[in-house]
């Protein structure tokens, strides 16, 4: 596959659909991020018995549900632009009123950039073009978001444990730590929901005439016609992609977690030193 993308596009073709990429991303990662710590204290103080890994699950995937509205419509976008290797090959194909007609179903005109891709979605599939595979992208996401953080929170117990156990006195920086727990918890995740990424993704990239009327009926002609090779195909690149991209991203969030609570420590203290001196003062008044 890498050839075959370096032989027909070059180096271009590898970073194809990377703005519509980085803008679902980055709105994914403020909206998730954002509320899983208060969706974590929330689910252990109303629900105690959801306490532990499954809050973690469910912090996970609420967040994830509240970003699928932004990153969506980038990853139709983002998987089609992908799909289409150069406009000369694009155009290669038969034609029908400047759209291009592949594996006998009816595809889509060439996109220069996530603006024009997204227009030109829009205006000729409506909002049923930008959300396709919508459902199938959270039956996707959701679990993935879920694991991941459960798992990584899990990974995290264990670490825990075991610098009690066999490295008491040692000082493990926690971005380090996140790092390499969230590679680990990332890459674990990709996998057990590869086969909901390929339903996903053939959904987004059929044209205007469907191919799968269904989240259902993708996954039983995928299986019946490929197998488990057809179910987990593309996990590799998938792995290797949010191996990465996790390690990083939970290295960030201890980052940001440890200067917080510094901020707040350092704010409790002066509070407290303020609270302190207006109280001597107030006594000394009073002798």
């Amino acid at each position: 596959m890498v050839q075959s993308v370096w032989k027909i596009d070059g180096f271009r073709g590898f970073y194809r659909g990377i703005a519509p990429g980085i803008t679902g991303s980055l709105a994914t990662g403020a909206t998730y991020f954002g509320v899983i710590e208060s969706s974590k204290k929330w689910i252990e103080e109303t629900h105690p018995s959801l306490g532990g890994h499954w809050a973690h699950f469910i912090a996970g995937a609420v967040g994830d549900t509240l970003g699928s509205f932004v990153y969506v419509p980038c990853e139709v976008m983002k998987q089609r632009m992908q799909v289409q290797g150069t406009r000369s090959s694009w155009s290669s194909l038969p034609m029908k009123d400047n759209i291009s007609m592949k594996h006998g179903g009816q595809m889509y005109g060439y996109y220069s950039g996530m603006f024009q891709a997204g227009r030109s979605i829009l205006k000729q599939q409506g909002l049923r073009g930008l959300y396709a595979g919508y459902w199938s992208t959270l039956a996707r996401d959701v679990p993935f978001a879920g694991l991941m953080v459960m798992f990584y929170e899990a990974l995290k117990d264990l670490t825990e444990h075991g610098k009690q156990r066999w490295m008491p006195n040692s000082d493990v920086n926690s971005s380090l730590e996140g790092l390499v727990l969230g590679g680990l918890a990332g890459g674990l995740s990709a996998y057990l929901t590869t086969p909901l990424d390929v339903i996903k993704t053939r959904m987004q990239v059929q044209g205007s005439t469907f191919r799968y009327n269904s989240w259902l009926d993708a996954v039983r002609t995928i299986w019946g016609s490929e197998g488990t090779k057809g179910m987990f195909r593309g996990s590799i690149p998938r792995i290797t992609w949010y191996i990465p991209a996790s390690a990083l991203t939970f290295m960030a969030v201890e980052f940001l977690r440890d200067h917080f609570n510094e901020r707040l420590d350092d704010e409790s203290k002066k509070e407290a030193t303020t609270l302190s001196a207006d109280r001597k003062g107030t006594l000394g008044e009073v002798a």
